[in-house]
């Protein structure tokens, strides 16, 4: 029933267009394409099937071309793309660092370090979720990781459940702009922009944002001070960085292979595989039904992106045949409006799309259309992936349908308590999100000055 109602809103709007002049105007085209999203997405139909269908609909009502002659070459080349295999490499190395227990032995070694501070363990969540964002590329991920880790820890404290829900959201949100993170990959390899570039522009931001998160706990901390922990022996916090040792090895093996130019991204996700294998294999851990469960779990992550991104490539192939990202890049490039002004309007509409829609999802629905109206403001490609990015990390902890606040609700520890606890833990950190990308609109070459210092 769904189907033919929409079917029929598309060949009204094939109607309106053709009479008003034109064979291939591509409003009709966007106004059906909205609404058959709108009807299956509320209807709770997969992401995938959503894209699949909607390429389906969109190419038989308005493409006079036998568009499908060409789906399978369409489908073919994302699947075959070498850059696109990082993300099951990325997504295995985190699968088997956490059953490896390493990122355990991060947080206890971050947490002897930093709990003394006003905020105390708030600021190892941050910390902890930054350093292994550097390693892990997935923000779902870094949440389900470090949560599982952390949340023990709190069992019992005084600590404002909020803001330890909040800060752990916000800190996993880091999972997709800190390098190597996936977002990067796959915005690379649809705009055909260099993923070694994006992660180069990704570095200052992301430290950035971890600047502006600890100083929101550290401000917390001040307004709502706790007893302080007994100092620990400088000795006994040398001999906790032992435990980072590994982390730190990887950070370099993947992200220094890269920035120097030693390898790609796919080539360091292959080596940050094999070195997390090999740090299983000293602590003990690696086995073959770790191996076997950790790459059943990355199986089933990439099956789901990957159909995703397939059912992308047929809808993004069949709107360029009919007109629709170039018809729109030239209207809004010619509004009477400034170009901060319109890029402040898709910026909005990023904000609006994140309170229901999943991040990864808005990525491969939106990058195809809007980027060609950035380009053409004169906007730089790689500056715009960081900032998507970052709003598709703002979508991660937005309420109502942010997928890592989510996670961290299914982790608390029973009896748990309601989902608006972390909703509101949440705010501050999405404040500042908001802030740095604002900063980013700004000061551009907080992205840009590194890719372009190291070109």
């Amino acid at each position: 029933m769904i189907a033919v109602v929409v079917l029929l809103f598309l060949l009204g709007a094939s109607v309106l267009a053709m009479a008003a002049g034109g064979q291939q105007v591509p409003v009709g085209a966007i106004l059906g394409l909205t609404a058959v999203f709108v009807v299956f997405f509320g209807a709770g139909v997969h992401v995938a099937a959503v894209l699949g269908l909607l390429g389906i609909l969109v190419g038989l009502v308005f493409s006079d071309r036998p568009w499908w002659d060409f789906a399978g070459q369409t489908l073919w080349g994302p699947s075959s793309n070498f850059v696109l295999v990082a993300v099951p490499l990325f997504l295995l190395m985190g699968e088997i660092l956490l059953r490896a227990g390493l990122s355990d032995r991060l947080y206890r070694a971050l947490n002897i370090w930093l709990n003394r501070m006003p905020g105390g363990l708030l600021h190892t969540n941050i910390a902890s979720c930054a350093v292994f964002s550097a390693i892990s590329g997935s923000s779902v991920a870094t949440a389900a990781t470090m949560g599982s880790v952390a949340l023990p820890y709190f069992t019992g404290t005084a600590y404002s459940q909020r803001m330890v829900l909040g800060s752990l959201a916000a800190g996993g949100a880091l999972g997709n702009l800190i390098p190597p993170g996936i977002t990067f990959i796959v915005y690379g390899l649809i705009t055909e922009t260099s993923v070694g570039a994006l992660y180069m522009a990704a570095l200052l931001p992301g430290l950035l944002v971890t600047a502006l998160f600890a100083l929101v706990i550290l401000a917390h901390g001040l307004a709502r001070p706790m007893e302080r922990p007994a100092a620990v022996p400088l000795a006994l916090k040398l001999r906790a960085l032992v435990d980072l040792l590994p982390t730190v090895a990887l950070m370099a093996l993947v992200l220094g292979s890269i920035y120097a130019g030693y390898a790609t991204p796919t080539e360091a996700a292959a080596l940050g595989v094999v070195g997390a294998a090999l740090f299983a294999g000293f602590g003990g851990k690696l086995s073959f039904r770790m191996l076997n469960a950790s790459a059943e779990a990355t199986a089933r992550n990439t099956a789901l992106l990957g159909l995703i991104i397939l059912g992308a490539y047929l809808l993004n192939y069949v709107l360029t045949t009919i007109n629709v990202p170039q018809a729109l890049a030239a209207l809004m490039a010619g509004l009477p409006l400034p170009p901060w002004a319109i890029m402040a309007c898709i910026l909005a509409l990023y904000l609006a799309l994140g309170t229901f829609m999943e991040g990864f999802s808005m990525i491969i629905t939106t990058i195809p259309v809007v980027f060609p109206i950035v380009t053409a403001l004169g906007y730089d490609p790689v500056w715009f992936g960081v900032v998507v990015t970052m709003l598709v990390e703002i979508a991660q902890i937005s309420p109502p349908d942010g997928t890592v606040m989510y996670v961290l609700q299914g982790m608390r520890p029973k009896p748990g308590g309601p989902i608006t606890d972390v909703f509101a833990g949440v705010l501050p950190f999405l404040g500042v999100y908001l802030l740095a990308v604002v900063l980013l609109m700004v000061w551009p070459g907080i992205a840009l000055w590194l890719p372009r210092a190291l070109a």
